[in-house]
């Protein structure tokens, strides 16, 4: 046996999602870091090991815009473009290239933490090192650090260095969260086994081993859908384990897991009820159990199911979810009850830095789904896209931590801005809070472009005529009300007689939603018989600042709008659900009065309602890149032309102007990836496109010389990602910096949501 040991500025013990990015953040501001995991491939529950979907505050679809940027951004579309047939082997590869791209990281494979060395009383104690064994290899490693983050998921580092934690439910008076019980217990979310199958073109027959469970001794024939086309993930529920302690036991949930598994298969094979499994075949069945619960550590702040369902903004607020607020009965699969009950907040809820440390070890910050909140919220915040924003942000926090010298406690009290802004800086998943970045020489200049986007509509063309798409149920357009909505044209058809069509404008309540919430003006409009026809409902709204607003097309039986097949920006298209529609997975009842769930963009994305608004918006002038938000709230949020980009001939761009010389180290430029889009790891939605089209794949960025020529600095013409980083190769003292747009992926119009200079390199 070898004995070694290493020094690092941070330790991140735990190879998921979290732990990844939190790893990769904290490479990428400088600091030395290990990041250790217990399995030989990272990634966690989403790895090819256990192969659940990467799900986030997309919700599947269900949120608006909110797809996760930063690294976990970065994750998605890099995967979309490398893999988009969704194999769980290559996303393994995705996900250890992120890593191993990290020069200041070192990845510690196969290493299971087993000691960790702290000490101080109760209240305030320290970390100085952990030691793991490295399985095959006989090396006993001890990692010490100044910095030390659990993304265990089951919170194995933490508990070793005496940090304060809770398992299972509170009493519902402790926080005052209605879904809580009366008294608290120590029930959990169970395990889950997935297994996938395929067709192997000939009958195949399967013979059940002993310890494959009868399915007809069970509830479950009653109480779950089982489907010969389901694979994967859609057996979520094959889930066990929550009346026992998910790690003790670990050993006899894996047993009984796969015993059901096998049993499943055994009575789709063989009961006779599933003519069509004659030629499928098992293809994988997992051997590792895709834990979902165990400790939940005390933070300064514990999130609570009123923070979610609120979506309470939080001064110090890192990251966001949008994941329903997700519980599932104690017994799993053996429960006579559905398998989860689900709250959706109306739209993104925030998780503040006081989440994502300890109360009581001065040196422990963690991320994943240990972090500091009840066992209500924590079935929001759960989901591995939301943990992996957890892990930027925690790791961003340590890394500011080593170069400051501050506890994480000090950093969240002392200098919020600073996480705030190094967040932004890095285009991590924060919403609500502009760029006010001092180091941002951006900020101080004029943005003017060639051109930008004022007329916002979407009309047929001979190319695209249209559809009918009746107006049997309530339709919706959401449109940014900048400066204001005086007016809307739309494209009906009538019924065989006049009608009279009502059309109401409504706000969002909250930048963060995309549905409407309160009412402001109802109009009625006169509809020719036949068509179609313009016809133009009048509003007058003027609001005292930029928001996001709904017009309303209430249901008017034989009539129909004019929806064309495609994208237009900064606006959707909803249609109000109607009887029968299956709001997110129509195995699991849903809570009524949900108005994310009433309105419905499935089917309707990257399709547009024909419409014209009246007056033109400032949605999309050359400012909306400086100082802004840099994702859609309650907005776009970017600067868009309103002609394609012309590949060398300069006619396409953005410009910032200063009044006396500036001396540049860095440019960062932020594009629009459509974070409308959901992606998936695994591709439970198959995305058709393997880069987002609104993405700008040609570029150069340039500065302005003494004698009135532009100096090309950058020139890119296969880009694919939304965050460019640039570090200039010598400083460059100029007056105005200019980005070229040569071509995009596809889309007719150049986006960039943000385009960042510094003096400095960061």
């Amino acid at each position: 046996m070898r004995e070694e040991e290493t020094r690092h500025d941070i330790v991140v013990v735990g190879g998921g999602l979290a732990g990844v990015c939190a790893a990769v953040a904290a490479a990428r501001l400088g600091r030395r870091v290990a990041l250790i995991h217990n399995r030989p491939v990272l990634g966690g529950n989403s790895s090819s090991e256990v192969r659940v979907w990467v799900c986030g505050a997309t919700a599947h679809g269900v949120h608006r815009w909110a797809r996760e940027s930063g690294i976990m951004g970065e994750l998605y579309t890099e995967n979309q473009y490398r893999n988009p047939e969704g194999n769980p082997y290559y996303w393994d590869q995705v996900v250890l290239d992120a890593v191993l791209a990290e020069p200041l990281l070192d990845l510690y494979l196969n290493t299971d933490v087993r000691e960790a060395e702290a000490d101080g009383p109760a209240d305030a104690r320290k970390v100085h090192s952990c030691t793991g064994w490295m399985m095959g290899s006989e090396r006993r490693i001890t990692f010490r650090a100044e910095q030390f983050l659990d993304c265990t998921g089951d919170g194995l580092l933490g508990h070793l260095a005496g940090a304060r934690y809770r398992i299972g439910r509170e009493a519902r008076a402790e926080h005052a969260e209605p879904w809580a019980p009366e008294e608290a217990d120590d029930a959990l979310l169970g395990s889950t086994i997935l297994f996938h199958t395929k067709d192997a073109g000939h009958p195949v027959k399967f013979v059940a081993p002993a310890y494959a469970r009868d399915l007809a001794a069970t509830p479950i024939p009653r109480n779950r859908v089982l489907r010969t086309g389901d694979n994967g993930c859609d057996y979520w529920w094959i889930e066990w384990g929550g009346e026992l302690d998910t790690v003790h036991d670990n050993e006899r949930i894996r047993d009984e897991l796969q015993g059901v598994v096998l049993g499943i298969w055994d009575h789709i094979k063989n009961s006779g009820e599933f003519p069509d499994a004659e030629n499928l075949t098992l293809e994988w069945v997992g051997s590792l159990p895709g834990k979902r619960e165990y400790r939940r550590f005390v933070g300064d702040h514990v999130l609570t199911q009123q923070d979610i369902l609120e979506q309470r903004s939080f001064e110090d607020r890192v990251a966001f979810g949008g994941w329903s607020v997700d519980l599932h009965p104690v017994q799993g699969m053996y429960a006579d009850e559905p398998g989860a009950r689900q709250r959706y907040a109306d739209g993104v809820f925030h998780i503040p830095l006081r989440c994502l440390y300890s109360v009581n070890v001065s040196n422990l910050l963690f991320a994943g789904r240990n972090i500091s909140a009840t066992h209500i919220a924590f079935g929001a915040t759960r989901v591995m896209a939301t943990c992996a924003t957890l892990g930027e942000a925690a790791g961003t926090a340590a890394a500011l931590c080593v170069g400051t010298g501050l506890s994480p406690r000090e950093l969240a009290l002392k200098e919020p801005e600073s996480v705030r802004r190094t967040l932004l800086r890095q285009d991590a998943s924060v919403i609500g809070i502009a760029d006010d970045d001092p180091g941002n020489l951006a900020l101080g200049a004029v943005a003017t472009a060639s051109c930008h986007l004022s007329r916002l509509a979407a009309e047929p063309t001979a190319a695209e005529p249209g559809e009918r798409y009746p107006l049997d149920r309530d339709l919706a357009l959401l449109l940014p009300a900048d400066p204001s909505v005086e007016a809307v044209d739309l494209l009906v058809h009538g019924d065989s007689a006049p009608a009279e069509l009502t059309v109401e404008l409504w706000d969002t309540g909250r930048p963060e939603n995309a549905v409407p919430q309160g009412h402001l003006t109802t109009t009625t409009v006169a509809v020719p018989p036949g068509g179609p026809h313009w016809v133009t409902a009048r509003f007058g709204h003027r609001p005292p600042a930029a928001h996001n607003a709904v017009v309303i097309v209430r249901a008017l039986p034989g009539a129909a709008l004019v929806l064309v097949p495609h994208r237009t920006d900064g606006v959707l298209a909803l249609r109000r659900r109607a009887e029968g529609d299956a709001a997110v997975d129509h195995d699991i009842p849903e809570e009524e009065g949900q108005a994310v769930l009433e309105w419905q963009a499935r089917g309707l994305r990257r399709h547009t309602f024909c419409f014209r608004l009246s007056p033109d918006t400032r949605a999309f002038t050359p400012a909306q890149a400086v100082g802004g938000f840099q994702r859609p709230y309650g907005g776009p949020n970017m600067w868009s032309s309103d002609t394609l980009p012309g590949a060398g001939t300069d006619t396409t761009w953005l410009r910032l102007d200063w009044d006396r010389e500036q001396t540049l180290t860095e440019v960062r430029v932020v594009f629009d990836d459509d974070v409308d889009e959901y992606l998936n790891n695994l591709h439970r939605h198959r995305t058709p496109f393997e880069v987002m089209p609104e993405l700008v794949r040609a570029y150069r960025v340039q500065a302005l010389a003494p004698d009135g020529t532009w100096a090309t600095l950058v020139a890119e013409a296969a880009n694919r990602r939304r965050h460019r980083v640039h570090r200039l190769a010598a400083p460059v003292g100029t007056r105005a910096l200019r980005l070229v747009v040569d071509a995009t992926h596809g889309a007719p119009r150049a986006h960039v949501g943000a385009l960042k200079a510094y003096g400095e390199a960061r």
